[in-house]
């Protein structure tokens, strides 16, 4: 089966062709480090990793580039007298880096920042005002504005008419030929640090945003690559004019165009300006980062996630049931490594159009005969369970026995409550032997309503967390 993807630009599942055969191009945008990361962020970074793994098991070589917006008025605005927008823009890169370490999501071939590509920007931006479709300001305020009616593919990208945009959020002084016009380059503002303003033919200042993207994609992978990719939230204004500004500069740019699902609170859509932002890094802190990366990693793409009060506890629960298979056939079958190949189930799932909840789906299947193996003392079909179990989850960041997540599936309170649990095992053990039912039972039901699950087996009792 070929791959097949969403492209946001044709609205339609099309076949996947990269333009060179065994590899992929991909750039992603990345945060804009003005603040600290939130679900979002990790929801976004996660369904991209999630790709890569998948391309790479395909036998494909991955460049992907995410890039981290590091110059941005509200960074700027953020900065304080003690923190000056550049090493604020450091600490919360470094917040990022954290957190998507916590989750196991794979360093990016490359991650550029805004401000190492102005060079490559300003060479774009005289491109555009060369070819007709950019100008600077006649105010002197040394801004360059692309020109959107020059362009009349403007719009392609989302299928809105220019007559339906809003207008460009460049402020209302600002001297533009038409409202949806947008800026390549902001001159200095009075105020502004020297340190966030950078020379050029137009005067002293710094990108626009969107600018910096189509410079940075095309400075790591080319003026053509396979696929650009970022939030959902992204495809207007930002991709739009990315796709009009790097067209109208001749490049190739971006063939597919891929934009996953947001995070939500009880059905309203998780962001700053609404105040419901969930810190991912505290969450990591005080949750497992595997089964964080199970409630986000489950949902299709280009779903909304919805992460409220008894998401993780839902997610938690489904994923135990996994671990505590694995660890049921590690006492029976000791260790098993994962499969070289995923069952053909799972692989069409996910080449069409990255249908992992259909893919996780097959997983519990397979979890659920691996256990009835177990029970049938088939220790031939239990084996291949737990291979083929863990060969789909290795592809999916989600494999528990993996050597990534070997540091997180042990705490340092491990030791003193496998201790305790298991004196309670054999004052029940002893209790049972005595037939003290009554006691017995006790001791069950307290380690139950503790959430400690017990397995009985004919070589002794064994414990787990639910």
């Amino acid at each position: 089966m070929t791959q097949r993807l969403y492209d946001t630009r044709t609205q339609s599942l099309v076949d996947f062709a990269p333009l060179r055969d065994g590899e992929v191009s991909m750039y992603v945008c990345g945060p804009t480090v003005q603040s600290g990361p939130h679900l979002g962020h990790l929801r976004s970074a996660l369904v991209y990793d999630q790709m890569r793994r998948w391309f790479t098991y395909e036998g494909l070589r991955v460049t992907l580039v995410r890039n981290v917006t590091d110059i941005d008025d509200k960074t700027l605005a953020n900065a304080t007298e003690h923190e000056p927008w550049w090493a604020l823009a450091y600490r919360v890169e470094r917040e990022f880096g954290e957190v998507y370490e916590a989750l196991r999501i794979l360093p990016p071939t490359y991650e550029p920042r805004a401000t190492g590509a102005i060079p490559e920007m300003l060479e774009l931006i005289q491109r555009l005002i060369d070819r007709g479709h950019a100008y600077a300001a006649e105010d002197g305020t040394g801004d360059v504005y692309f020109d959107t009616a020059s362009w009349p593919e403007y719009g392609a990208l989302t299928h809105q008419r220019v007559a339906d945009m809003v207008d460009a959020a460049d402020g209302p002084t600002r001297s533009k030929r038409n409202a949806t016009d947008f800026a390549l380059w902001k001159g200095q503002k009075p105020g502004e640090p020297d340190s966030a303003a950078w020379n050029s033919p137009w005067g002293a200042g710094r990108p626009g945003w969107h600018i910096e993207c189509s410079a940075m994609s095309t400075k790591y992978l080319g003026t053509a690559f396979d696929i650009h990719g970022g939030g959902r939230d992204l495809r207007f204004p930002h991709h739009e004019n990315e796709l009009a500004q790097s067209s109208a500069a001749g490049d190739a740019f971006a063939s597919y165009w891929i934009h996953n699902g947001l995070v939500s609170l009880g059905g309203t859509k998780m962001a700053k300006s609404v105040g419901n932002i969930i810190s991912a890094t505290e969450l990591v802190r005080t949750h497992r980062p595997i089964v964080v990366r199970y409630l986000l990693g489950t949902a299709h793409y280009r779903s909304t996630v919805e992460a409220g009060d008894t998401a993780y506890d839902e997610a938690a629960a489904a994923f135990s049931r996994i671990e505590t298979f694995f660890e049921r056939a590690e006492r029976t079958l000791g260790a098993v490594a994962p499969a070289s190949e995923v069952p053909e189930g799972f692989a069409e799932h996910m080449r069409d159009d990255f249908a992992v909840p259909q893919a996780i789906a097959i997983v519990h299947d397979t979890v659920t005969r691996g256990n009835q193996a177990l029970d049938a003392g088939d220790d031939a079909a239990a084996r291949t369970a737990v291979s083929e179990a863990r060969a789909m989850l290795d592809i999916l960041g989600l494999d528990p026995v993996a050597d990534e997540w070997a540091e997180s599936t042990t705490s340092d309170l491990e030791p003193a409550l496998d201790a305790l649990v298991k004196d309670l095992l054999q004052q029940r053990a002893t209790a049972r032997a005595d037939k003290d039912w009554a006691a017995a039972d006790r001791i069950r039901d307290a380690l139950a309503s503790a959430g400690i699950t017990i397995e009985d087996t004919p070589q002794g009792s064994h414990w787990s967390v639910n």
